[in-house]
């Protein structure tokens, strides 16, 4: 029998190292975090010193039970998980489960990390055992606790004066105003309008353009010619006093050196998938997170190809170096190695100096060695991982520029440049990417032929180019994270979990790479700017971090910072909530007046979404609405067709006794048929869409849907369905898998209650999901006497668990909104 348990947090790791540690050793896994605050109000009381009360988290219950047991009969127990703020406290949260229990009784208890999965620091670390980090256990309490009472008294508020079910998080709400401001700025911008006067010269060796510097004696500027007129006049002043050639009156060389960027951080690596692989924050720590817990590698067995990749530091320890300096002697050459290592100075104010940079375990396994082991998405960001902490050890690259002037006449100049490489030093390896290019950038790799002073330069032709200035760009997530880094807002690990928060909220949404803020997200950023302005601060949010990375450092404690933030932020959710009323959320915009009724027309946020709205709540007659098409905005949607909007429904006719209509609804317009919705095609106007097109689509959905089941069972709901990935079944609460050896329409009964029984999943609306009919409680019974016999049917819960699960529920039905809005305050934290 295994004598040692060891815990960690997923199951990936957990086989892994279980090959490394051997037979007496039992390696489970918690699946991430076992306890969470109850869902419900009080889970974290101020009043008594902001105790926190915590439950099992359902979906996890099993993994607990099993660590339990395995904890009876083990002589030890060592808590491997994550080494960040969130592994401490989920190695703290299975120690007090134990504890509870009674399990710990006699039994020593140690937390080792593991900021590599190889066996040399496997075997490392387990020789440098240490107790739980209470500080950092707190840092993350406080964080959890503060997220809780955000989301807990802030989400109600805006569910009265902007639109129920909204959240509001502690670092998602300042993401969110960045991206609302940004958009701002694009909508206010006024393009200006410039001109720039170029050369293109015919040189024997090479040809070659050339920017004007100089018009008229005085330096060309940006803004110096602002219009057609002007700039066709430069343009043939310089070709006259030109006389068809250019004279070179200056050449100017200049050796420069650049350093290679460090290895990477969370936040880089984020940022460099983004630019170079186009994947998204989430994607690149999954990838990563499979790159850190190991990769089959043939005979070599499982191994992890990455360090840690929770980080804010930039070290790399010494081992790693020499390897590296190694790898690049023998791949690269001796000159690319530097006389000392590169060394990097972290720009995080927290960043754990204990920790390493992101970097291959071994340099020595280089990406073309092990790609055949890897998808695509693994080799390629392992590529990025390797090549950036192997350049990061490489000399610096030197660089020759070449500035050449080349005057027109005695008042007009020319300047062409070129960049060469001399030595690509790390550039043999490794660029970092770029969000925009300057004009040093558009040099490189720019070859002048032989210049020098006093040479006549043939003149091809000068031109003139008409310009317009551009407006910011939108947020890229790798700007995004790139800025909150720089804000100092949120920390690494949080990253993707704000961004995915924003999307599935619809508080942005992407735009090709970029985020646009929907309305939804607009007037909650506005009302949060307007009401709630010190929460949503970019240098309050900061600094908040600031204190809990102090707290986690064993600097400060953890209550009276929560006793600070909490009074004025109680007091002012308090007051608004007393003194707002739902006009005070600036979600509404007057359009103007309606020339049929002569009342005003309104762009706002409404119950269901953003909408137009003729008339008040204070008229005689109901105001009458219509919500906007996907596409348009109640920030910029003109009088006319918001007024067009209320053409809505048409009706265009009939078809099989039948009246047929098109509309615009929630989800964008539809024709109608009876009961029959069609969702209009992206080229189909619901203005002009005739009948005949309507019944098209009507009658296709149609078709669809009877050919959607391939058998039903008189007496039973089960259905065997048609998917979008194929045969299923389905009860309308479970959906159930069909063995690929089945021919789906000869299935039985007593067959599809089986195949309920043991591969149903609850179904989700809108993949598949159908609304069970209601039956008489006859045939239900009937139906339940005729399945009884079977034992295929799934284990009966047992009692304790069924009853836990009953209360949950009537909990769930007693307070919607509260259960809601503590499901808001997650929004900020990882995902568990």
């Amino acid at each position: 029998m295994p004598k040692h348990l060891l815990i960690v947090e997923s199951p990936a790791k957990a086989k892994t190292i279980n090959k490394y540690l051997g037979k007496d050793f039992t390696v489970l896994a918690s699946y991430g975090h076992v306890r969470d605050l109850v869902p419900k109000e009080g889970a974290v009381d101020p009043e008594r010193g902001f105790a926190m009360r915590y439950d099992l988290i359902e979906k996890n219950e099993k993994h607990v039970e099993a660590i339990a047991k395995a904890a009876r009969s083990a002589d030890d127990i060592w808590l491997a998980t994550d080494p960040d703020r969130e592994g401490e406290a989920i190695s703290w949260h299975i120690a007090e489960i134990l504890k509870e229990r009674g399990l710990l009784d006699g039994k020593p208890l140690r937390r080792v990390v593991f900021t590599e999965i190889t066996p040399r620091a496997i075997k490392e670390a387990m020789t440098q055992p240490r107790t739980i980090a209470g500080e950092l256990v707190d840092a993350q309490q406080a964080r959890r606790a503060l997220d809780y009472l955000v989301g807990f008294n802030l989400s109600p508020v805006l569910w009265r004066k902007v639109q129920p079910g909204l959240s509001a998080g502690r670092v998602q709400s300042p993401a969110l105003r960045m991206i609302v401001e940004r958009e701002e700025e694009i909508e206010a911008f006024k393009a200006r309008e410039y001109w720039s006067i170029g050369a293109e010269l015919a040189h024997a060796a090479q040809p070659f353009s050339a920017k004007l510097v100089k018009l008229d004696g005085q330096k060309f500027e940006q803004f110096t010619i602002t219009d057609g007129e002007s700039a066709e006049a430069a343009r043939l002043r310089i070709q006259q006093a030109a006389a068809g050639a250019l004279h070179v009156t200056d050449v100017a060389s200049k050796e420069r050196k650049r350093r290679p960027a460090p290895p990477f951080t969370t936040s880089t690596l984020q940022q460099e998938a983004s630019r170079k692989l186009g994947f998204t924050t989430r994607k690149t720590m999954q990838v990563a997170q499979k790159l850190y817990e190991g990769v089959t590698l043939g005979e070599e067995g499982t191994v992890g190809l990455i360090s840690y990749m929770r980080t804010d530091s930039v070290n790399l320890s010494q081992e790693a170096v020499a390897e590296i300096r190694d790898v690049i002697a023998r791949d690269y050459g001796t000159a690319s190695v530097p006389d000392k290592p590169n060394t990097y100075q972290t720009k995080s104010k927290n960043a754990q100096e204990a920790h390493e940079a992101i970097r291959p375990t071994s340099a020595l396994r280089t990406p073309g060695s092990v790609a055949r082991f890897l998808t695509d998405d693994e080799r390629r960001l392992y590529e990025l991982v390797w090549k950036r902490a192997v350049a990061s050890q490489m000399v610096p690259a030197t660089l020759n520029t070449v500035s050449v002037d080349l005057a027109a006449g005695s008042d007009h100049v020319f300047r062409a440049s070129g960049t060469t490489v001399v030595f690509p030093g790390f550039l043999a390896v490794y660029e970092e990417g770029k969000d925009t290019k300057t004009a040093e950038d558009e040099d490189e790799g720019r070859k002048l032929p032989p210049l020098k002073p006093g040479e006549r330069v043939p003149l091809d032709r000068i031109h003139a180019d008409q310009h317009f200035t551009q407006p910011p760009p939108r947020f890229t997530e790798a700007a995004l994270v790139k800025a909150l880094e720089e804000y100092g807002i949120g920390r690494p690990s949080t990253y993707a979990s704000i961004i995915q928060t924003l999307l599935f909220r619809k508080y942005a949404e992407m735009e090709g790479r970029a985020f646009r803020p929907t309305d939804v997200g607009r007037a909650v950023s506005k009302f949060l700017s307007g009401h709630f302005t010190r929460y949503v601060d970019y240098d309050f949010t900061a600094r908040l971090e600031d204190e809990l990375d102090a707290v986690s450092r064993g600097e400060e404690e953890w209550v009276p910072l929560m006793e600070r933030f909490w009074a004025p932020f109680k007091e002012l959710v308090e007051d608004k909530k007393e003194s707002l009323d739902r006009t005070d959320a600036g979600s509404s915009r007057s359009l103007g007046i309606d020339p049929k009724s002569g009342k005003e027309v309104s762009a706002r946020i409404g119950r269901f979404g953003p909408m137009v709205q003729i008339g008040t709540v204070d008229d005689e007659e109901k105001p009458k609405f219509a919500s906007l098409q996907p596409g348009q905005s109640i920030y910029s949607i003109s009088l006319e067709d918001a007024l067009k909007l209320f053409d809505m429904p048409r009706n265009l006719g009939e078809s099989n006794g039948q009246q047929v209509s098109v509309g615009i609804g929630r989800f964008g317009p539809f024709a109608k048929r009876g009961s029959t919705y069609a969702s209009l095609k992206k080229e189909d106007d619901p203005y002009k869409i005739d009948l005949a097109r309507a019944v098209e689509l009507i009658e296709e959905k149609e078709e669809i849907a009877r050919n959607r089941i391939i058998k039903e069972f008189p007496g039973s709901d089960i259905q065997v369905l048609n998917g979008r990935f194929g045969p299923y079944i389905s009860d309308g609460k479970l959906n159930g898998k069909i063995p690929k050896d089945r021919e789906p329409s000869t299935l039985t009964l007593e067959e599809v209650q089986q195949l309920l029984a043991e591969t149903g999943k609850p179904a989700r609306r809108g993949f598949g999901a159908k609304k069970a009919v209601a039956r008489k409680a006859a045939t239900k019974t009937a139906a339940s006497k005729e399945a009884a016999p079977k034992k295929a049917l799934a284990k009966k819960a047992p009692a304790k668990k069924a009853a836990k699960k009953a209360t949950r529920k009537a909990a769930a039905k007693k307070a919607p909104a509260k259960k809601a809005a503590a499901r808001a305050t997650a929004d900020d934290a990882p995902p568990f």
